[in-house]
């Protein structure tokens, strides 16, 4: 979880606090190291700044590798994170900043709006963003790219084509799309900022029963969130399942804010601990959205830092059931600060613990190798701490928010495993064949098509075409996989993310395990009534403190 910006008790724009970490990160770079195991301690203080000198003055002087002041500099610093044991930390120039700001936390950028992917070599647009200059533009799904700023881009990796189009807000670009049926075309662009939307849509997903997946914490999610239960309630939703499968975390702010559009004014979201300060405790300030509405929270071992935060705070306060798998475990806070020239370090700066006082934070160690691996809680003989939600139920500490019902997520057997073993490490062509039929057959498709034998029998063929053997009768075995494939790929391609989920709804066990405890349920509490009460066993201790982070 990351704080941008730190709340106003620690804040990482104050000039003073830059200086500060700019004066720590100097000291830091002068403390003593290990060498063979055996630390030098007799270099200290003064010996140890004229250590670090010599040693920077011999490798830009004698070392075979020409290397600049600047050079030596950042390596020493980007080394002396690695040897920190914060697995978290990281030193960022002005570029990977940005990178770090569009694609970790998926953050505004300047561009046009558009999501590609690379299918023949070409980059082809699978998405447009409403408001962008893309959809002003008329700029559809399945245009591909050719040109930008007059060079062709066809052949390039995707990373590279995406390059091209971004940059700063204001400025222009020309860029040539081949659209099927119309030929080229060309398009004058002004780059914009561009909202990258955390909610990717949202739909009703039984009658009553309004269904929101929450991508990402960005700098506009609790509004995004907030806008989507207004549209569902509009649609006639009574009750809510907010999908945190896969979620990695983000902004710290946007969790607060999200979880503040259940929770009452006063109520806790969650206490933050930072190493030589006074916990931060940080509450609900606003009325709530969502009174009393019955709602599910989804997670799975994806499930990241700011998702917990949210599933946690709404499990202690009785105000979600959470569904599906334990989550990731990642009770941490780290810190951004703004260093000279644009430069940029991440750093952990505290441990956060839910409403009830639970740590999620995954027991971790150190290996021989100096890499943080998980502990495995069961071998290791150590036993998740028991704690209670506000109305007494136990909830677990230690390793990730543990669900109310636990749903193990539906898993390939029979002829559609064998088929999946078959294909082996052949993932990337297949999704590259299955991408062809996408642009080829699925323009022109009704909403509700069905997979066909013609189709399955021509994916196949564009296979073998790009090399991959595949047993014919392990394919005819697993067609039923193949058919939910072709038209999850198709209807998202065509019809938009929201059709290709609603296809999949049937199968998807955690979120039947959801519509069971909504279906009829009038208030958060109906809805716990249907959760199986855990067994109470005695108190255990807590699990030891996570090393190095």
């Amino acid at each position: 979880m990351k704080r941008t910006p730190p709340t106003p008790a620690r804040t990482a724009a104050d000039p003073r606090r830059r200086t500060a970490v700019r004066r720590s990160l100097v000291a830091a770079l002068l403390l003593p190291t290990l060498v063979g195991g055996v630390a030098l301690q007799a270099y200290s203080g003064q010996r140890g700044e004229q250590l670090f000198r010599e040693v920077v003055a011999r490798i830009a002087g004698q070392g075979i590798d020409s290397l600049s002041d600047a050079q030596v500099y950042e390596k020493a610093a980007r080394g002396l994170l690695v040897q920190i044991g914060d697995p978290y930390a990281a030193l960022f120039s002005p570029e990977q900043l940005e990178e770090f700001s569009r694609d970790a936390l998926r953050n505004s950028y300047g561009g046009l709006g558009m999501q590609i992917t690379t299918v023949r070599d070409t980059a082809l647009v699978t998405r447009v963003f409403a408001g962008s200059p893309a959809q002003r533009a008329g700029v559809k799904a399945g245009d591909r790219i050719v040109t930008a700023a007059g060079n062709s881009v066809v052949g390039l990796p995707v990373e590279q084509v995406t390059g091209r189009l971004l940059g700063q807000p204001g400025t222009a670009i020309a860029v040539d799309f081949i659209r099927p049926g119309e030929g080229r075309i060309h398009q004058e662009f002004t780059r914009q900022r561009i909202r990258y939307p955390s909610v990717a849509y949202h739909t009703m997903v039984a009658p009553g029963i309004g269904y929101l997946p929450l991508e990402s914490f960005n700098d506009t999610s609790g509004e995004e969130v907030a806008e989507a239960i207004v549209s569902l309630r509009k649609s006639g939703a009574r009750a809510f399942v907010l999908d945190l499968r896969g979620n990695g975390g983000g902004s710290l702010q946007q969790a607060v804010r999200i979880s503040n559009l259940f929770l009452r004014p006063g109520q806790e979201i969650l206490r933050v601990d930072f190493r030589g300060a006074p916990d931060e405790v940080i509450q609900a300030e606003n009325p709530p959205l969502l009174t009393d509405e019955p709602v599910v929270v989804l997670t799975d071992g994806g499930s990241a830092s700011a998702s917990e935060i949210v599933a946690g705070a709404l499990q202690d306060h009785d105000r979600a059931v959470v569904i599906g798998t334990t989550s990731f475990g990642k009770g941490l806070v780290q810190d951004v600060f703004q260093l000279d020239g644009g430069w940029a370090l991440k750093l952990t700066t505290g441990r956060w613990y839910t409403p009830s006082g639970r740590t999620i934070q995954r027991p971790r160690k150190l290996n021989e190798q100096g890499r943080l691996i998980e502990i495995d809680a069961d071998s290791a003989g150590i036993t998740r701490p028991e704690f209670r939600s506000d109305g007494g139920r136990v909830v677990f500490g230690g390793g990730g928010i543990t669900p109310d019902v636990s749903v193990d997520p539906d898993s390939l057997a029979g002829a559609d495993r064998a088929l999946a073993v078959a294909l082996g490490g052949n993932g990337a062509r297949f999704n590259d064949a299955l991408q062809e039929l996408m642009v080829d057959r699925g323009p022109g498709l009704p909403r509700d098509f069905r997979s066909t034998p013609a189709l399955r029998a021509e994916l196949l063929s564009r296979l073998q075409t790009k090399g991959v053997r595949v047993d014919r009768a392990a394919w005819d075995a697993g067609s039923a996989l193949i058919d939910r494939l072709i038209e999850s790929r198709i209807s998202g391609y065509v019809f938009g993310e929201d059709a290709a989920f609603l296809r999949g709804v049937g199968r998807d066990a955690q979120l039947q395990s959801a519509l069971t405890v909504l279906r009829g349920a009038r208030t958060q509490a109906e809805a716990l009534a249907r959760v199986p009460v855990r067994p109470v066993v005695a108190p255990a201790a807590a699990a030891p403190a996570a090393a190095g982070v």
